[in-house]
């Protein structure tokens, strides 16, 4: 087995965290992949793997190894790709915030795969701040203001939000009519993962955006408690529309200070600035821009 094949063997066994599935991956047997990966332990004069009886993982020098095959195969395939017709292949790791993969994603993703049947997608599901290169992955996909990063960053949607709040809440604190009525009020906190700060509430207003801080007697980082927060009446909130659309609808949910515009919400894809990217890289952000069109 010759050295790129050994680190497509490899860069397999850490995604799978399996000799078997590894081997059946690459069409060779199990033994050939053990003795393969014992060979580029020898060779490398380091330990790549920590085996155990149910799972293998990678070492601390096996995570640095991995990471550098990602980028040699993904330079390989760029190389090859741009010599013949290729048809894009292997593994394409993305991060997506869950709303943006429940609502924009998933929907439509079978037609990707369909179309590109080489391309394995590993998606992980976060609004933590991911650090890409260390990690692996090849883009993120994030909504909201985003920390300053070596990222390149490439907009490609504003989504408009509101403020709304649960009937309940409405019930026992009155309807806010004006932005100088919102005093008295509270509001659920969506917290910062990278600075800890709760986001203001944001208001259009002539010659800029007006920021307004409610007391928040329930914070959460995560989208979907935040949505279940207002939902059961803690206070109000500023939502993109197409997560509380089917709320509004159903009468669970009332848009409030109808005639004071909010800030659209900014949609982004992020990629390393250091990497360049693969062509299944560059389709599947393709594929995410024409998703918000």
């Amino acid at each position: 087995m010759d050295r790129l094949d050994a680190m497509r063997l490899y860069a397999r066994v850490v995604d799978r965290r399996s000799f078997t599935q590894a081997a059946s991956d690459r069409g060779v047997p199990r033994s050939t992949a053990t003795q393969a990966i014992r060979q580029l332990e020898e060779r490398l004069g380091t330990t790549l793997l920590q085996r155990t009886t149910r799972t293998v993982r990678p070492t601390l020098d096996g995570e640095a190894y991995y990471r550098r095959c990602l980028a040699i195969l993904d330079d390989v395939e760029e190389a090859e790709g741009a010599f013949k017709d290729a048809r894009p292949s292997g593994m394409l790791r993305i991060e997506v915030q869950g709303t943006l993969a429940r609502h924009f994603v998933m929907p439509t993703l079978p037609q990707f795969m369909e179309r590109y049947p080489a391309v394995e997608i590993a998606m992980s599901e976060s609004d933590r701040w991911v650090d890409v290169v260390r990690e692996g992955v090849d883009c993120v996909l994030r909504y909201g203001r985003l920390p300053d990063s070596d990222l390149i960053s490439r907009p490609i949607a504003r989504l408009p939000r509101i403020t709304c709040a649960a009937p309940a809440y409405l019930e026992r604190h009155g309807r806010p009519g004006s932005m100088e009525e919102l005093a008295g009020h509270r509001s659920v906190g969506l917290r910062s993962l990278t600075t800890g700060g709760l986001a203001p509430f944001e208001f259009a207003i002539p010659g800029g955006i007006r920021k307004v801080d409610l007391p928040a007697p329930l914070s959460v980082t995560g989208t979907e408690s935040y949505l279940d927060g207002v939902l059961q009446g803690f206070g109000l909130a500023q939502m993109p529309v197409f997560h509380v659309s089917e709320h509004l609808a159903s009468g669970r949910l009332v848009r409030v200070l109808d005639d004071v515009e909010v800030p659209e919400g900014p949609v982004a894809v992020l990629y390393p600035r250091s990497r360049q990217l693969s062509p299944r890289v560059r389709l599947f952000i393709d594929w995410l821009v024409a998703r918000f069109v």
